[in-house]
């Protein structure tokens, strides 16, 4: 297991100490609740567990806080599980 999924593993953990956003996260992936566990180790899910803290800063600053994870790793793992590699494809 990479360092990227670690990250996104620790933020499914922690989400699933907060109800609230565990409830926005699955509503707005269209996740059932008993699909969370087959789903780990999707690169697609993977990704979006990242997707969902990077793209609301309150929330990847709550995870960050309560985990002691850097939010530079939480970009890094992002940006890895996401497929960016920083160039723009023009020459």
């Amino acid at each position: 297991m990479t360092t990227a999924d670690e990250t996104a593993i620790a933020v499914l953990g922690w989400l699933a100490g907060e109800p609230e956003l565990l409830g926005r996260f699955l509503a707005l992936t269209g996740t059932d609740p008993t699909a969370l566990r087959g789903a780990v180790g999707d690169p697609g899910f993977m990704a979006g567990l990242l997707d969902f803290v990077m793209d609301h800063e309150p929330t990847l600053l709550q995870f960050c806080e309560a985990t002691g994870t850097k939010p530079e790793t939480v970009a890094r793992a992002h940006a890895a599980l996401s497929g960016f590699r920083g160039d723009t494809g023009s020459a």
